[in-house]
């Protein structure tokens, strides 16, 4: 496990950054993942970590940047240590994220946030009460 773990995850409230995963849904820790990648010489201190659940994190991998689905643009991805969550996604009953910016949009295309099995996940999430 990594060592930043603990501090990471208790500052995350145990969820993951980008979706909002609860990691007591599964039976695994979740992954301390890098916002700026170490390949873009992204640091390994606190400013730089974030909570991820698995699918989140491998599908971000070493992106910092997608396409808005709506105005075609590149922009930055959702970066949980700059931005507030509210501001950029909103969580709706039917178990999907929508995104109220193209950060939020561009982050949700580019780490399939609302594929059928994390929209599975959060239906039921719902219905025992730990989502959003």
């Amino acid at each position: 496990m990594n060592a930043n773990y603990p501090a990471v995850a208790h500052r995350a409230g145990y969820r993951c950054e980008y979706c909002r995963a609860p990691e007591a849904a599964f039976n695994f820790a979740f992954e301390v993942e890098h916002i700026q990648p170490k390949s873009q010489r992204g640091e390994n201190d606190a400013s730089n970590l974030a909570l991820g659940c698995r699918s989140c994190n491998q599908f971000k991998s070493d992106s910092t940047s997608g396409i808005d689905p709506i105005s075609a643009e590149a922009t930055r991805l959702y970066n949980p240590r700059a931005d507030r969550w509210d501001d950029h996604f909103i969580a709706s009953a039917d178990g999907t994220i929508a995104g109220r910016t193209p950060t939020g949009r561009a982050t949700i295309d580019c780490l399939k946030i609302n594929s059928t099995r994390q929209v599975a996940a959060r239906k039921l999430w719902i219905v025992l009460g730990i989502f959003p």
